[in-house]
Parts: structure tokens; C-alpha cells; sequence
């Protein structure tokens, strides 16, 4: 070949030659050339997620259940329930649902299935807020309050399961998923004492607040360098 090359008058590469073909030459045993098929090289794994959906979705809850927790605690007259329905159906619900999906596609299995659940249940207690606002349906802690006491005791288990993956989380996340299990448990007594939830309203808004507070300290962490207390990882369990 290297005798053609010179008698042409042209350069050949002889690599690049077979290459085009797809074929691969190296030397084996005995200095003899092996040809193999050319095989590509691995690509790396495409990133579809490249920021933190954790602060947007720690500020849709935590936002959506101070606001909720307004009218329980009596700040803000009974009416001021049209507002909360609107922020639990985009924000609370929607905002945080897609905060879920994005953390599942990076892979955060804790992340993703926590916004996505609450994230439902927001937008399901906006859809039945806006049935009883209507006259559709009649409001449950009064025509079914054993239900309605057993529905917030469900969501205070599944909460409590929540809690104990945050042992290995960090301080601000166990701040709120241990609130958010009272508030809950305290929402189900409600039903049958107003002390209780007048109780369950206070704890509401300090667990929201503690979600508020946890995602902008993820959210200067991420973007400033600056760690606040609450965001250190903790290894209990």
C-alpha cells in the first residue's frame, strides 16, 4: 500500500481509510492485523433537570399552608377561603406536583414522591373547597366528621413515614415533617374540639414557616455559597 502511495503521488492514512468503512484494525498475536467492527463511544447520561426544584417546591407548601392556616387560627375571616383555594389548587398543588416529577426525573426518590403527594392533596382540598363554596356538597367536619377525622389522622401516618427518611435528610426537613405530623393529628381532633383546632392552626403556620425558611437556605446554599443552620445533612438512623 505504502509502494501505491508513493507511486500515486498522494498521502494515504490508512486508519482513517478503514475507519470510514467501519472497520477497526489492530495488531494480534505474531504481528498479524485483527479487523473489528467500529464501535462507538459511550455518550454520557443527558441531564434533563439542571437546577434545584427543591426550594420551589418547600415554598409552595410551606406558602400554601401558612395561608391555609390563617383562617383556622382566626386571623382572617371564613370568607378568606376563596384565596386559599386559588394558592392550594397553582401553587400549593400544581407548583409542587411539578416540583415532584422534576425531582423523580433527577432521581430523588424521597423529593419526588413527598411534593408530588402533597402536591395532590392540595389540589384535591382546593376541588372539594370549591364544591362546598358552591352548595354542591355540604362541608365534612360537619355532616361527617368521623370521616373527615380519619382522613387527616391517614395523611398524619403517612407524613410520620415521611419523617423518619428526614433523619438522614437534615434539621430543617425533620422541623417540618415532624410539625406537619402534629398539625395533622391535631386537624383529625378538630373535628370534635375547637381547642384542638385552634391548636392544629398554630402549628400549621409554624410548620409552613419552617418550609419557608428551609427553602431559602437551600436556595442560598445553592446559589450564594452561604450555609445557614438547618441545611446540614444529619445521619440519625
Amino acid at each position: 500500500m505504502q509502494n501505491l502511495a508513493r507511486n500515486s503521488g498522494a498521502t494515504v492514512d490508512t486508519e482513517a481509510a478503514f475507519g470510514q468503512v467501519g472497520i477497526n484494525m489492530h495488531k494480534g498475536k505474531g504481528g498479524t492485523m485483527d479487523y473489528a467492527p467500529d464501535s462507538p463511544a459511550p455518550r454520557a447520561p443527558v441531564a434533563w433537570v439542571h437546577g434545584n426544584p427543591g426550594p420551589f417546591g418547600l415554598l409552595c407548601f410551606g406558602m400554601t399552608t401558612c395561608t391555609a392556616m390563617f383562617v383556622i387560627t382566626g386571623w382572617v375571616p371564613s370568607t378568606f377561603n376563596q384565596v386559599v383555594v386559588g394558592y392550594a389548587a397553582m401553587f400549593g398543588g400544581f407548583g409542587q406536583l411539578v416540583a415532584g416529577v422534576l425531582e423523580l426525573i433527577k432521581g430523588n426518590t424521597f423529593a419526588g414522591t413527598a411534593f408530588s403527594s402533597y402536591g395532590c392533596f392540595w389540589m384535591g382540598y382546593a376541588y372539594y373547597r370549591t364544591l362546598e363554596i358552591q352548595g354542591i356538597v355540604k362541608s365534612a367536619s360537619v355532616q361527617a366528621r368521623t370521616g373527615d377525622a380519619l382522613y387527616h389522622g391517614l395523611w398524619g401516618f403517612l407524613t410520620l413515614a415521611f419523617f423518619v427518611v428526614t433523619l438522614r435528610k437534615n434539621g430543617g426537613l425533620q422541623t417540618i415533617f415532624s410539625t406537619l405530623v402534629i398539625t395533622f393529628w391535631l386537624l383529625a381532633a378538630s373535628s370534635f374540639s375547637p381547642k384542638a383546632k385552634m391548636a392544629a392552626g398554630y402549628f400549621g403556620v409554624f410548620c409552613g414557616g419552617s418550609a419557608i425558611y428551609t427553602a431559602i437556605a437551600m436556595l442560598y446554599q445553592d446559589e450564594l455559597g452561604i450555609s445557614i443552620p438547618g441545611v446540614r445533612p444529619t445521619h440519625y438512623i
